[in-house]
Formats: C-alpha cells, structure tokens, sequence
C-alpha cells in the first residue's frame, strides 16, 4: 500500500462522502449559499459507484417537501417528478390465495400516499440523485464518481477529510501495474452521506460514541424488482402496499408495489433484520410472495428488467445517534434519518442535508477555519419538520417489534388516536441478537422459481449489474475466518447462505471433504446484510475499489 508521503492530497472547504439524496441536496445548498453570498467555496462530493445513481435503490415514493425548498423550481428544471401518487391500496394477505384489502380508515394516516396540500411522487431515486448531480454541478460542485471514500482521516481527535481507497491493488495486497495510490482529500468540514449502515459512519460511531444512551439501530432489508408491463394492466401512480403472508408472526416486514411511468412497475419487500429463524431467506420469501394473486396480477405478462438489495436504518428517533463530532457531521441514512412509519427516507434525508449545509456555511462565512464541532447543528435539526416527523413516529417500528404486527399495528393506530401521548416503546435487541439456533425450527423448503414471477440468484444478480475487479482483495472481512464453520454453521446452519441477496457467502465441501466457508464478493450488491446480521458480529464490509458493485438503471 502506499505510504502517507507517497500519497496526492486535494484541499477543498467541504467534502462530502456519497452522492446519495443527502449528500447532493447538502452540496446543492451549500453551493447556492455561497453564490448568493458572493464567496468563493469549494465542494466535492466522492462516490464509490461507477456513475452517480449507480449504487441508488429505493422504492419509491417521494413527498418533494425538501425539494421545494432546495429548488422552488424543480418543475422547471425538469426533475424527474412525472407520475403522481393517484390511488392507493392496502392489503392484509392471509396465506398464499387470500388477502384482504382494508378500508382507508384503518390504514395508518402516515402511510395515505393520496389526498392532503402535498403531492406526492412514484420515482425512481437513482434517477432523482443524477438530476440532483446535474444541478450541483451547474452550481460548482466538484463530483468524483467511481472513487470510494475509505477512511476518514483523524488527526487529534478531529476529522480532517477522507482517504480514497488505492486503485489496482491485487488479492495479495501488492500493486498490480496501473496501480494508484489513494488521494487524501482534506477539508474544513467533512459530511458523511454513504447511506444505511456506510462503513465510515459506523467507525465514526463507535469512535466518537455517538450512540451513547441511543437504542440500537435496526434494519430492514429492501429487495426490489423494475417490470416491464402491458399496457393494459398498467395505471401510472397506482400505489399498493402489504403485509403479511408470506411472512410468519414472528418475522416483520411488508411488500409494495408502486406503477411508475413508461409502462413500469416496481415490486418489493422489506424485511426486518430483526427475524428470529436463521433458515429464513429475505430474497426466497420476496420470490413466493409475487405469486400471490394481489401482486400477480400486476406482473404477469410482464418482463423483470431490473433487480438490487439495500440495507434500510428503520429504527427511527429512538435510534438516531448524535450526528456531530469535530470536524465533521453524520447526515441522511448514514445516521438513519428514515421515518419508517411513513416508510419513506428520501425527504428527510435530504432535510438533513440542507440543514447541515446552511450550519457548514454559517460557520464558515464567519470566519470558521474548520475542525470544531458544529453543535448548532443539532438545534437546527431538532426545530426542523423533519426531526418532528420522527419524533411523532418513534414507537412505530419498537412497538411491532415488540408486540407483533397486529397488536403493534393496533397500538400505533392508538397512538396516532391520542396524538402520539401514548408511552415511547423501546426496542433494545440489536438484529444481529435475535437469530436463534436453527434446531427450534424446521429447515424452510422454499418452491422452485418458474421463471415467470419467481427467480433465482444468479440471474437477479446478472440484472444488477453487478461487477467487480476480480483480482483484487475482498472487501469483506472475517475477524476469524474459521468462525463461519466452526460456530455458525452447527448453531445456526450458517444463516450468511440465506440472508444474502447476491449468493455471496457459500457452504461448500473442500478438498478434504470438510466443509468450507467461500466468499464470492464479485455478486456483492453492497446492501450491508451481512455486516449487520451475522450472528457473531464477525464480518465487516468495507468499501472495494470504487467502480465496483452494483450499476442500478432506474432504481
């Protein structure tokens, strides 16, 4: 690897780490800011994937709240915003055949994606975040994709930028040819913006102790499937949400299915990563679920174009860690700003961005040098319509987990009753703790894919896009490497097999006829599945050589 004096170093005023909503609506406002301001300021943002949008997956539907704010005239400036939330429909599905679809007064007001002063979108967010770039470029913004962030650098207690990971670095360690040291880009102030679960962001949470007296964060996992449709069973800004069937009792989560535009339909499920039976598999269940006659109907006929996973912080205000510390500020998902009653991250992410912007340039404009902690941050986002909104909605996710969907579902409807007066529910069993072992349940034998609706990894991986440089060292990492076989796999039947999305992680008979734990990082879809549920808390992702991963079109 190179050494600190082999290495270029780049100095801006701020850098920012992810080219995600918040970090391009942080960027856009702090470049707005300053050319208001008539003052010179310089802004990077750095993104591991290949393109911006690239690595980029939400559902989703979007309220333009943050937007408007940012660019009054997004309209004009041809946002991506063209399918209006029209109709919306909710379903309780009661096994394989049947489901209910409930009435609107007893869907939850926050999950309404209809009526109200605000109009609310069906997008895809990948293409909302390379609008979003178009802009801050036009307003000065220094964008570098395909360069992955991969430590922040700290120097007396204080973030004093980032370094770049090194490019052209063979499996061994050593340079192959081409090989590239990693720039250290230094800045005043540096904002991490990598999304759920981003790998800097967690160090920085452990270094700084962000989450002291904070319950543990909780995920989901997102999988997510594009269609193309006949136009006769397609109705742009038909939304439907479930829950339910396929999962048990014990296992949280809902689907969606959302009508985009250009004859396009979007299908999903999100799984809490808090389930309990380690022979569950999150993508075999999302599989199944499209045959249920509610969703098929929606699909059949139609051809599956795209498909990606995602990682989703879901836990919400009880959750959310301190997001200053010197130098530098935690925003958007990378703090875990969703507000998941709503089961929407995008606007709030953004808030998060804008807030943080205009405390980055208040402090700057007077004379700030850089390296303190900007705790006026914190007043602004707490006075902000975001922070309310998970304020309102913080037992939503502790109380499911808690007490289950339905009664969990029946004290959220209370509490939206009684105004939110109902006692804050805590919920402080990290994921990773509430896997049991695998011989309390019965080993799960999930139906084969037809190939119409249903499908395997390999080829879901292939419509990902997926690719990484083959020769070059795996980015995630065993603290012991014998552990996966040694306990995992005769307590928990090696649950990194099924928790994956992508077919990464493998039990397979090796030479001597033992089993062996194998790695298959090229299928990574970077969702952070596997650093927040194995069991042991034994693998940790770290970011591969920037181009790598997923290449999402319309995500």
């Amino acid at each position: 690897m190179a050494s600190e004096s082999e290495r270029e170093s780049m100095e801006f005023d701020v850098v920012i780490v992810g080219a995600g909503p918040s970090g391009l609506a942080a960027a856009c406002r702090l470049m707005q800011q300053a050319n208001e301001a008539e003052q010179e300021l310089s802004v990077c943002v750095v993104e591991k994937g290949s393109q911006v949008g690239a690595h980029i997956l939400s559902g989703a539907i979007f309220e333009p709240r943050a937007l408007q704010e940012l660019f009054p005239d997004w309209a004009e400036r041809g946002a991506p915003l063209t399918t209006p939330a029209s109709r919306d429909e909710v379903y309780l599905l009661k096994d394989a055949e049947k489901g209910q679809k409930l009435p609107n007064a007893l869907v939850p007001k926050r999950m309404h994606n209809t009526g109200g002063d605000l109009t609310r979108y069906v997008i895809s967010a990948g293409n909302l975040c390379r609008w979003l770039a178009e802009q801050a470029e036009g307003l000065g913004v220094e964008i570098f994709p395909g360069f992955a962030a991969q430590e922040a650098i700290v120097e007396e207690g204080v973030v004093m930028g980032i370094l770049i990971g090194d490019m052209g670095v063979g499996a061994d360690g050593q340079p192959k040819d081409g090989h590239m040291p990693g720039m250290e880009l230094r800045a005043r102030y540096t904002l991490f913006a990598e999304g759920a679960r981003g790998h800097i962001g967690k160090r920085l949470i452990e270094e700084y102790r962000l989450d002291a007296g904070k319950d543990p964060q909780h995920y989901g996992i997102g999988l997510k499937e594009l269609w193309d449709v006949p136009a006769e069973q397609h109705e742009p800004g038909l939304v439907l949400h479930g829950s339910g069937w396929p999962l048990d009792k014990h296992t949280h989560g809902g689907w969606f299915l959302y009508h985009g535009d250009n004859q396009q339909v979007v299908v999903g499920l999100i799984m809490d990563l808090s389930y309990q039976n380690p022979w569950l598999s999150p993508f075999d269940e999302f599989q199944r679920m499209k045959h249920h006659p509610v969703l098929a109907k929606h699909l059949e006929g139609g051809k599956r174009v795209a498909y990606g996973a995602r990682a989703i912080a879901k836990g919400g205000l009880n959750c959310l860690p301190k997001m200053t510390f010197p130098g530098g500020l935690l925003i958007g998902c990378d703090a875990g700003t969703l507000n998941f009653a709503k089961i929407k991250g995008l606007h709030t992410a953004m808030k998060s961005g804008l807030v943080a912007a205009e405390t980055v340039f208040e402090a700057i404009s007077a004379g700030d040098e850089g390296g303190q902690e900007l705790t006026a941050f914190t007043d602004k986002w707490e006075s902000s319509w975001a922070f309310a909104e998970l304020k309102e909605s913080a037992s939503f996710g502790p109380a499911i987990h808690k007490y289950g969907t339905v009664l969990g579902g029946a004290y959220n409807f209370a509490d939206q009753l009684l105004r939110g007066k109902l006692p804050n529910v805590h919920d402080t069993t990290p994921d990773h703790a509430a896997l049991k072992p695998a011989s309390e349940f019965e080993k799960i034998d999930y139906p084969k894919p037809d190939g119409k609706l249903s499908f395997d990894k390999p080829s879901s991986v292939f419509l990902s896009n997926t690719n990484h440089e083959e020769d070059q060292p795996c980015h995630l990492k065993l603290a012991d490497p014998e552990l996966p076989i040694r306990d995992n796999l005769p307590e928990y039947a090696e649950p990194a097999q099924r928790y994956c999305p992508a077919g990464v992680y493998e039990v397979v008979e090796g030479d001597d006829g033992k089993p062996r734990f194998q790695i298959n990082f090229q299928n990574c879809v970077h969702c952070k599945t596997c650093d927040i549920k194995d069991p042991a808390q034994n693998i940790t992702w770290v970011a591969p050589e920037g181009g790598g991963g997923p290449n999402y079109p319309n995500m």
